[in-house]
């Protein structure tokens, strides 16, 4: 690509190379251009880049690691023989300049002026690592035998010290050394708990959905197992051993029972049949006009006795009486055996029921005067 380039100058028609040797001479100026003009100070305008994290004593911002900057660089001194720069640059969030130098000993870049540096060093000693010899202490190794001795003596020491750890971590790699062993010991453990947790997975999948949960499980624990054997649960019955207690209850129960509670309808409506049933011998229990018997004088019919119609009439009567007891007996019996309101609905409808057609065609005469009354009804 570089014959593509466009590297012809145009060179004046009175440029002479012997007199004056290169266009920049001719023209007075430096092949750096703007960069050197403080050269004659020493100082040339060069692009730094900041070497670590500071903070700007100005603005107090911070600045990071590899922000370019262009700055004037010159030399202070020398480490031996190695020079020592200064650059002073200018912050591009204030005023403020900020001057840094090079330092050959520890191969660093100090900050003179405008800035902190965010501390993030790497102390060796600190951290107990091995801390290269200084050039004096060198030097001095090289040429004092008795010094080189002690140095030595030392350093054995430190190793008979370091002997046992040593051993240690030799027999904590001798460990590793079968490295496809333990690679597939370790798979076969991974594979295993794999399973384990796709197994509580699943079991943990099914319990939400059969108890409609959207909350994530927790792992069991030892100490929730034991806690589950302390408790026992029992259940009161099933719905099956109710249903047979129920139908025992049932059939055991007596068919016919008279309830204890007075005062209700059913104890008045047997008090009442009872006092109907103890009447006296001289009355009768009857009522002949309940029974459809209609009672009119003895003229009616002529050629009768009154011994011989009183005689019909019990006998037409007496039928019918047992029919009317019957009835009212069973009027008690389901008063006894269902509620108050179903007792008083039967013994109604036993009341009101009407006489049969036999009964509705009797005609009884009675020749005395004391009946002349009723036989007007």
């Amino acid at each position: 690509m570089g014959e593509r380039k466009g590297v012809n100058k145009y060179y004046p028609p009175d440029f002479d190379p012997a007199k004056h040797g290169s266009l920049n001479k001719y023209r007075n100026s430096h092949p750096l251009r703007e960069r050197a003009r403080k050269l004659s100070q020493g100082i040339l305008i060069i692009r730094f880049e900041m070497p670590y994290n500071i903070w700007c004593d100005g603005c107090k911002n911070h600045i990071g690691m590899g922000v370019r900057y262009n700055a004037e660089k010159k030399k202070v001194g020398n480490y031996y023989t190695t020079p020592i720069y200064r650059f002073r640059m200018k912050c591009h969030l204030c005023p403020n300049h900020i001057e840094m130098q090079t330092d050959p000993a520890s191969c660093d870049y100090v900050i003179v002026s405008g800035a902190r540096r965010k501390e993030e060093r790497w102390d060796v000693e600190a951290n107990e690592q091995v801390v290269a010899t200084a050039h004096e202490e060198k030097q001095k190794l090289e040429t004092d035998p008795m010094y080189r001795l002690e140095h030595g003596s030392k350093d054995q020491g430190k190793l008979q010290r370091a002997i046992p750890t040593l051993q240690n971590i030799q027999e904590a790699q001798s460990a590793w050394k079968d490295d496809f062993a333990l690679n597939s010991r370790l798979r076969q453990k991974f594979r295993e708990e794999k399973k384990i947790l796709q197994e509580e997975e699943k079991k943990d999948l099914a319990l939400q959905s059969k108890a409609s949960l959207s909350i994530p499980l927790v792992r069991e624990s030892e100490e929730d197992r034991h806690l589950a054997t302390l408790l026992k649960y029992q259940s009161l019955g099933s719905y099956e051993d109710k249903q047979k207690q129920k139908r025992s209850a049932i059939a055991e129960r007596p068919w016919f029972s008279v309830p204890q509670a007075t005062g209700t309808k059913a104890s008045d409506t047997l008090r009442k049949l009872g006092l109907s049933a103890k009447s006296p011998a001289g009355k009768s229990a009857l009522d002949l006009t309940h029974l459809g018997v209609v009672r009119r004088k003895s003229q009616d019919r002529p050629g009768t006795s009154t011994e011989e119609e009183e005689e019909e009439v019990a006998a037409v009567a007496a039928p019918l009486a047992q029919q009317n007891r019957l009835a009212r007996d069973g009027v008690a019996e389901s008063a006894s055996l269902s509620t108050p309101a179903q007792a008083d609905l039967a013994s109604q409808t036993a009341d009101e029921k009407p006489p049969c057609d036999s009964a509705a065609s009797l005609v009884a005469d009675y020749s005395d005067s004391s009946s002349d009354a009723d036989a007007d009804l």
